[in-house]
This record gives C-alpha cells, structure tokens and sequence, in this order.
C-alpha cells in the first residue's frame, strides 16, 4: 500500500509540473530560450529531457558528442518541440563557444537538466549502480532479472502480465524518444528521467524516499 501511494503521488507531482510547464509556456512573458526550451521538455513529464537526449544520440554516429547546428536543429524538431529558429539558433550560438560551428553535447544537456544537489545525484547514482548488475556503464532486461523483483507487481500477481512484459515496460520508460529502442538504458538517460522526476519534488528528504523505496536501496 505504501508503495502504491508512493507511485501515485510521484504520478501526481509530475502531471503537475507538466501543467505548470504548459501554462508559464502560454503566459505571454519573454523569456530565454534556455528556459523556454526547458519547459518544452517538462511539458512532456518525465520523459521529455530524456526523448531529446536520445535524439541527440541517434545523431552521434561518429561518438564525438558534438553537434551541428543542422542536428541541433533536427533533434529539437524530430522530438516535436516547437521552438522557433531563433531561440535554437541563439542557443547554439551560446554553447559553440570557440566558434567553430559545433557544440558539445553532453555539456548542452548538463546545462538544460535542471539543478539537482549532490544527495539527490548520489542516490539516483545508486540506484542505477543496482540496477547496472555487471557494471559495464548500462542496464538491459538481461541486467533487471537479477535485482528486479516483478512478485509485487499487481499485474504480475493477476496474471495480466509476465516478467518479461514488466521489465520490458520498466526499460521503455527510459527510451522515449528513441527512433529504434535498443533495450539498453545508459547512465545519461538514467540521470536524465530522474532529472525532471527531481524538478517535480522540492524536498530532498522525499526525492531521497522515493528511489530508495523504488528500489530498495
């Protein structure tokens, strides 16, 4: 029962900063295109940071986590998220700081999570320590069966769903936004979903609660 009322509320605080996102993004006030891109993101819940995060992946063929504006641009518009050229341009031009027509990446996304304090990081570095069982940097269903009970689970108790079904649905939490779901969750994507989870909870003490609980750290 704690459990549940747990998820609920976690559902609950997120469908807000959801709406809280919608609405200061209809109110009509200037605002930097940082922030409006942030919203963007929150509107979406949970998954909107992580959906964009992905999309910049996808375009990473070389491993060199750095874009062009041409792929800065169309991983802001493949996602959906309606940001005009100028906005995408100003912030492109505000982290291509050398000048040399690309940016990085990892440092763009960095900036667009909201600030998370150290005990909030630890414990989501924890909880994707457990689930990351070999230790190799990433998660997959193969990873999840040897620390991720699914006997708890109402579905799983009713019949209505298998293991293989609740883990498969547990990773695709984590892969909005993905063009072509691998199955493979990194640490990035892992910080990413908890970074917006975080911006909904403004207590540490209960941030902290609800992944030990979640996982049972």
């Amino acid at each position: 029962m704690v459990k549940k009322m747990h998820r609920e509320d976690l559902f609950s605080k997120e469908n807000a900063l959801k709406n809280l996102a919608k609405r200061e993004l209809a109110n009509g006030q200037e605002k930097d295109s940082m922030h409006k891109l942030r919203l963007q993101c929150f509107s979406r819940g949970a998954t909107g940071i992580l959906g964009l995060a992905r999309a910049f992946h996808v375009m990473d063929d070389d491993g060199s986590k750095t874009l062009n504006l041409t792929e800065f641009k169309k991983g802001i518009n493949d996602l959906g998220l309606d940001s005009n050229e100028s906005d995408i341009e100003d912030l492109f031009r505000r982290f291509d700081t050398d000048d040399n027509g690309h940016i990085n990446m990892t440092e763009f996304l960095m900036k667009l999570r909201p600030p998370m304090s150290a005990s909030r990081l630890s414990i989501i570095e924890k909880a994707f320590q457990k689930l990351d069982s070999n230790h190799d940097g990433h998660f997959s269903i193969a990873d999840l069966r040897h620390v991720y009970s699914v006997r708890d689970h109402p579905m799983y108790q009713s019949g209505e769903l298998t293991e293989a079904d609740i883990l498969k649905n547990f990773v695709k939490n984590f892969e909005a936004g993905a063009p072509n779901p691998d199955g493979i969750v990194t640490k990035d994507d892992f910080i990413n979903y908890y970074s917006s989870i975080s911006a909904s909870i403004d207590n540490d003490a209960y941030f902290d609660l609800v992944l030990r609980q979640a996982y049972k750290l």
